[in-house]
């Protein structure tokens, strides 16, 4: 078998003396070694145009299965590179690969079909952050490997796995995300865009997902509107019935309050403040003229749209709006960054709205409209 003018392997052929030169090389620490590694393993393998043997890309990667640590790392990955979608690399070498820093793993874990599901999920357990991320956007991801991805906890990577409209989830870990998008509110959209959600669990979404995505439920599973309004009462009553006694004295106050005039926004923003939620309710009743129950639902629903239509019905200020909508809020999100980013979006959408198109959804509830529907129509004003 011939070598190359400097004593290499040509393009052609490889044996064992090829193969111990090419070793050679590869534990050369020396520049001048290094770079004639380089362009030998560039001139037999990793150059376009080269046909290889079974048996020579056999031998290669035995070499490789052998010398891969030694091997400086921009190198490894561009081995990485080249044998990603090669369907006999041999899967040793893969997992070698596959566990490697991030630059190196990322080709093989996001494209290579030699990786059994015992290597990722061994790779999804022990390596980092990075190595999860890329096995959620393999163009298969098993059940098994989803699971061991979702019980990482890594928001990140859960949204990143559901975004994968070829990771198939099981209906127990769907269950399970479904539950936990009451907390986590990145998950409820990409949850509700995967093909195999059961119309089941997308309906008992409704009770925490925001008006719009409520909507998009309406829009894409058999889920009856009517029983998502009814859904938000039942929630909204069964609060009102957890509160202590007393209820009827807030309401005879509120009542007495608004006959006098003294039910100012600025007085139920300080009520708001002092914690008197009961009392806060039934002043809002008075002010707005909606049921207790609406309320209800307007206060506890996510994402808040429902108080900025209400509040922009009665007139009150921005200002007056945004404190409200802190002291609910916050509560029940404790991320104050989050709580910003709620409040700007919930802002904007009251600097947006006009008035008259408030008072008209405001209006329609007191006809008993639908929740949504209501909200709906004021989009298409």
């Amino acid at each position: 078998m011939g070598k190359g003018a400097e004593g290499g392997p040509n393009k052609k052929t490889m044996g064992k003396v090829e193969s111990m030169y090419l070793v050679r090389l590869a534990r050369d620490r020396s520049d001048k070694g290094r770079k004639a590694f380089a362009d030998a393993l560039s001139d037999l393998f990793l150059a376009d145009g080269i046909a290889l043997t079974r048996n020579e890309r056999a031998l290669i990667y035995d070499i490789l299965h052998r010398i891969i640590h030694d091997i400086e790392s921009a190198m490894r990955v561009e081995v990485s590179r080249h044998l990603a979608e090669q369907p006999d690399v041999p899967r040793d070498l893969a997992v070698i690969l596959a566990n490697d820093e991030i630059e190196v793993a990322y080709p093989i874990l996001t494209l290579s079909s030699v990786l059994f599901d015992d290597d990722l999920i061994e790779v999804a357990r022990n390596r980092t952050f990075e190595h999860q991320m890329a096995i959620t956007v393999r163009t298969e991801v098993s059940e098994a490997v989803s699971e061991v991805l979702v019980a990482t906890g890594d928001e990140r990577v859960i949204t990143s796995l559901l975004k994968n409209r070829n990771a198939r989830i099981t209906r127990a870990t769907l269950a399970y995300l479904v539950e936990e998008s009451r907390r986590l509110n990145s998950l409820q959209e990409p949850i509700l865009r995967r093909d195999d959600l059961p119309d089941a669990l997308a309906g008992r979404m409704v009770m925490w997902v925001s008006a719009a995505l409520r909507q998009y439920i309406l829009d894409n599973y058999q889920v009856d509107a009517g029983s998502i309004d009814d859904a938000l009462e039942v929630s909204a009553l069964e609060v009102i019935r957890s509160d202590p006694p007393g209820g009827n004295k807030s309401a005879e106050l509120a009542r007495t309050l608004q006959e006098e005039g003294r039910n100012t926004p600025d007085f139920m923003v300080r009520v708001l403040r002092d914690g008197e939620v009961r009392l806060f309710v039934a002043l809002f009743e008075e002010m707005t003229r909606l049921s207790e129950a609406l309320i209800m639902d307007i206060l506890f629903e996510p994402s808040g749209e429902g108080l900025a239509i209400a509040c922009k019905a009665i007139d009150l200020t921005r200002d007056e709006f945004a404190e409200i909508f802190e002291l609910i809020r916050r509560p029940r999100i404790g991320n104050e960054r989050e709580l910003r980013r709620e409040l700007s979006a919930m802002l904007d959408l009251f600097d947006k709205m006009a008035p008259d198109s408030a008072k008209e959804v405001a209006r329609n509830w007191r006809r008993n409209v639908g929740y949504l529907e209501a909200i709906r129509d004021l989009r298409i004003q």
